[in-house]
C-alpha cells in the first residue's frame, strides 16, 4: 500500500507564493507519473499539473508561468511551487501519484489527503 502524505497549503495574500510538498511512502516498487489537482467549492476537480518519470511537464493553462512542478526520484516527493497567487487558485490541493508496489503488478492510481491553499484578495 502506497501513501502519500501531503504539506505546505495555507493561508497567503495575493501575489505571494507558497510550495507544496507531497512525500509517498509503504511498499513502492517504482513511481510513473507524478502531479496535482485542486477543487474549489462547487467545480470539478482539474489537474493543475503533471510531471512523468521521464519527459517534460504540463500545466492548466491558468497557472501556466506562475506554478512549476518538480519531484525528488530519491525522496519519493513531488513538490508544486506556486508564485504569484490569485485568489482564483484558492482550493484544496490534492497530490497523485502513479505506482507499483512490485515489478508484476501494474500501475495504480494513490491519492494524497488534500491540502486547503487559501488566496485572499
Amino acid at each position: 500500500q502506497v501513501r502519500l502524505v501531503e504539506s505546505g497549503g495555507g493561508l497567503v495574500q495575493a501575489g505571494g507564493s507558497l510550495t507544496l510538498s507531497c512525500a509517498a511512502s509503504g511498499i513502492i516498487y517504482s513511481i510513473g507519473s507524478m502531479g496535482w489537482y485542486r477543487q474549489a467549492p462547487g467545480i470539478q476537480r482539474e489537474l493543475v499539473a503533471s510531471l512523468a518519470s521521464v519527459g517534460s511537464a504540463d500545466y492548466v493553462d491558468s497557472v501556466q508561468g506562475r506554478f512549476t512542478i518538480s519531484r525528488d526520484n530519491a525522496k519519493k516527493t513531488v513538490y508544486l511551487q506556486m508564485n504569484s497567487l490569485k485568489p482564483d487558485d484558492t482550493a484544496v490541493y490534492y497530490c497523485k501519484v502513479e505506482a507499483r508496489d512490485s515489478w508484476r503488478a501494474p500501475m495504480r492510481s494513490y491519492w494524497g489527503q488534500g491540502t486547503q491553499v487559501t488566496v485572499s484578495s
